[in-house]
């Protein structure tokens, strides 16, 4: 680019094709580029422009909604505006997807390059079907209305955990009795309440992982070995690895009994200070840490919820460890304070407060997960012809 086309360019955003998903744009994260004023009209974007992306999960596609007054894309993102009056640009996006992502119809539509891409003209290419344009609106109408639905699942859900954050925060330091508060090092709790170092309330130890190549570890085994992954659960009430009694002997591995909290101590994911309460007598590897919770000071639950409102502290003390592999260790949380009501009543009505809410969030997520079952099912079944639109109820009922 010359220095004169340089000086007369503009900084204009621009959608990469990570920001274009299967019918929906994401704008959390938009650059800008800079582009020649007398090139910029051709870059950008209309509302109603089909965006189909060239890379990545190719064939991906969404509708620009207008959502940004300017706004342009990238050369691997492919626009398409309809020259058809009798076309309707959202049904293209479904039969996209249903075509690249369930029928395989446009298999091996890429270039054959190292990294698989849908060129410009194999998009122009593609054979596609065009049912009148009233049967194209209704079939994308009745698919939209199952994704509205879905997103109103997820905007659901992240209400829900706010309101559990707040809940979490008010609950930990004013409790439910209406107490005057005190001043701790871990700031203000109910006067009636102690702050205790973790390690008071029960052993802590970690795990290991026995060598896989050993076979009398793990063939014919029957005790449950678990892996960080498993404090997503909360509740933990099975296992996918199990382990001999051997190994369990041999490799020095702690047998847990329920009740303990589990805390993931290394990771550089998010999984590194999520925890969990352990359902089931089981072992884990190294990890994971363990507290061994007596339950006449304190409830696994009570403790597990405070540690879930001490996650992001946990990450930094893992990021500041020195090594590249950020972790926590069994010491720190020996000595890592908490706030416990001396009544194991006021625990447990604080754990009934969050379960509340969790169970809110857990209906939520199911629903969620039934609409995307219903959607999946139903993207094949329009676009295979195996059921008509008219056929289903949903497509001629409002919104509620």
């Amino acid at each position: 680019m010359s220095a004169a086309a340089r000086n007369s360019a503009n900084k204009t955003p621009f959608l990469r094709t990570s920001n274009v998903l299967w019918d929906e744009i994401d704008l959390s994260s938009v650059d800008e580029m800079s582009i020649p004023e007398h090139e910029l009209p051709a870059k950008l974007l209309r509302y109603g422009d089909l965006l189909v992306c060239e890379g990545g999960e190719i064939g991906r596609a969404a509708i620009w909604g207008g959502e940004v007054e300017t706004m342009s894309f990238q050369n691997h993102v492919h626009r398409l505006r309809p020259i058809d009056e009798e076309v309707d640009p959202r049904f293209y996006v479904y039969f996209l997807q249903s075509a690249f992502t369930q029928l395989g119809i446009f298999e091996g539509a890429g270039n054959k390059t190292t990294i698989p891409n849908l060129s410009r003209s194999r998009v122009a290419g593609l054979d596609v079907p065009q049912p009148p344009l009233s049967e194209q609106q209704a079939i994308s109408g009745a698919l939209s209305r199952v994704r509205e639905a879905s997103r109103v699942q997820d905007q659901l859900v992240a209400n829900t955990q706010e309101l559990k954050h707040a809940a979490m925060q008010k609950l930990f330091t004013r409790g439910l009795r209406d107490e005057t508060q005190k001043e701790t090092k871990i700031g203000p709790v109910p006067e009636s309440w102690d702050v205790v170092p973790l390690g008071t309330l029960g052993r802590i130890g970690n795990g290991s992982t026995p060598r896989k190549a050993t076979s009398e570890y793990w063939t014919g085994g029957t005790y449950p070995w678990l892996t960080s992954a498993k404090v997503y659960d909360r509740n933990i009430v099975g296992a996918e690895r199990f382990v001999t009694e051997f190994a369990l002997a041999e490799c020095h591995l702690p047998r847990i009994k329920p009740g303990a909290v589990l805390i993931a101590i290394t990771g550089q994911g998010k999984t590194l200070g999520h925890c969990a309460v352990l359902g089931i007598e089981a072992t884990i590897n190294q990890h994971l840490a363990y507290v061994e919770v007596d339950s006449t000071i304190a409830h696994p639950s009570f403790v597990r919820g405070y540690l879930e409102t001490q996650y992001d502290f946990f990450r930094q003390v893992g990021a500041g460890g020195g090594s590249t592999k950020g972790a926590l260790t069994c010491a720190f949380l020996r000595s890592f304070p908490i706030p416990l009501p001396s009544v194991i009543d006021e625990q447990q009505e604080i754990i009934a407060t969050l379960d509340a809410i969790d169970r809110k969030i857990d209906l939520h997520r199911g629903k969620r997960a039934v609409l995307d079952d219903l959607f999946r099912a139903l993207l094949h079944k329009l676009m295979t012809g195996e059921i008509r639109v008219g056929e289903l109820s949903l497509a001629g009922q409002k919104e509620r």
